[in-house]
């Protein structure tokens, strides 16, 4: 109920088998909830983004930035699935659990008895939610995925090409992050099910899918015999003032054009037979992108430009550099960039959630990730009620790591 002192998803248990991005974004925003999320990685290495950019901590290569900001608040369960040991602990674990979340290669857990199949014999209700690029099923769902390859295969590649000699890579991990957040609603709505019927799910996303899905003109045009969208994409500009560059927007609102008109005192652009429509418009928005950024250099800034823009209600915004977007009064008055505990460092930000619970940002419940394995002992005693001998026992054995 909104103002309760309780979390929104206090009470859930995540079983995380995910490593990288789609899967731990998934599962860091249900932790960020209030779930208590045991991600299991592998003894040793632990989940590769361990050893990403900018380390955290001399010496070593597993407290990179990318692994902390995806996985704070989880507990960390070092388990070699491959181990026969293995088995008896999953199973226990699915017992405990109210949702799994895996972005394996289909076919993997089915290999390693925990896939849907397996898990839910034990456990009924279980939310069962598999990540992957092209899905569970179809003729590519074999093939290995990351964004760049899915964003080849996405059509937005092939977009975002503009009048680019030739596709490029693109820097945001989308197709991951879609992903990750189509899963984490697609996982709210098998639990409010289970609410109502007591029926557990089997969840699909594909990253192929939720990346096709962000399109909003050329696919959906291109299913209906239509044409895709020219490029430059009409209606949106980059412009150089004074050294620096501004986003500016013109389509989206029909209030946007004419608004535009009056502030450029260009009333007659309105009867220009190349203009007059918002699909000529569109056909000829190389010549009025070009008639706005010559207007656009009576200001000497982009500040000074962004000041008349908004005045007008015409939607504008600097071209930031990463640093100046962690220090932006806007996302720190938002608190975008928590403080979270570290055994070592003593503090290290990330990103929170990206939005707000009953007018608070939502943060990390819990401290940054260290060590591989650190909640091992914890979680085996605590969750499942394993004592010291038998625990002493797994770790021998190798199935289970503990630092």
């Amino acid at each position: 109920m909104p103002g309760s002192d309780d979390s929104l998803l206090s009470g859930l248990t995540v079983l995380d088998f995910t490593r990288v991005l789609a899967g731990p974004y998934c599962t860091r925003l249900l932790c960020d909830l209030g779930a208590r999320v045991i991600k299991i990685e592998r003894p040793g290495e632990g989940d590769d983004t361990r050893r990403g950019h900018a380390q955290m901590e001399e010496g070593r290569a597993d407290q990179g930035t990318y692994f902390i900001r995806i996985n704070a608040g989880k507990s960390s369960l070092a388990l070699d699935l491959s181990h026969p040991k293995a088995r008896e602990v999953i199973v226990d674990l699915a017992r405990a659990s109210d949702v799994v979340v895996e972005n394996f290669l289909p076919g993997v857990v089915a290999k390693l008895g925990c896939d849907y199949t397996a898990l839910s014999a034990v456990k009924p209700d279980l939310v069962y939610c598999s990540i992957s690029g092209f899905g569970q099923s179809g003729p590519l769902r074999l093939q290995p995925a990351f964004h760049h390859i899915v964003n080849a295969m996405s059509g937005i590649m092939y977009l975002e090409q503009q009048t680019d000699p030739a596709p490029r890579p693109g820097y945001l991990q989308a197709a991951d992050v879609l992903a990750g957040t189509h899963a984490f609603g697609a996982i709210l709505a098998a639990l409010w099910r289970r609410q109502r019927t007591g029926q557990g799910a089997r969840l699909d996303v594909s990253m192929l899918e939720a990346l096709v899905a962000a399109d909003d003109v050329s696919i959906p045009a291109g299913l209906n015999g239509g044409e895709k969208m020219g490029a430059p994409r009409p209606g949106m500009g980059v412009y150089e003032i004074g050294g620096r560059h501004l986003a500016l927007q013109i389509v989206g609102s029909m209030d946007l054009w004419p608004r535009l008109l009056v502030m450029m005192d260009r009333p007659q652009l309105a009867d220009d037979p190349r203009f007059a429509t918002p699909v000529l418009r569109r056909q000829h928005w190389p010549e009025l992108r070009d008639i706005v950024g010559a207007w656009l250099q009576r200001f000497k800034t982009v500040d000074e430009a962004l000041d008349a823009l908004n005045m007008a209600r015409i939607p504008a915004a600097p071209v930031l550099e990463p640093q100046e977007v962690i220090a932006h009064p806007h996302l720190l008055a938002r608190g975008a960039f928590p403080e979270v505990p570290h055994p070592t460092r003593g503090t290290v930000r990330v990103t929170a959630s990206p939005y707000h619970w009953d007018g608070n940002p939502v943060h990390p419940a819990a401290g940054a990730p260290y060590r591989v394995g650190e909640h091992s002992r914890l979680v085996l005693r605590d969750l499942l009620g394993y004592d010291a001998a038998r625990i002493d026992a797994l770790i021998r054995s190798g199935a289970v790591e503990a630092p």
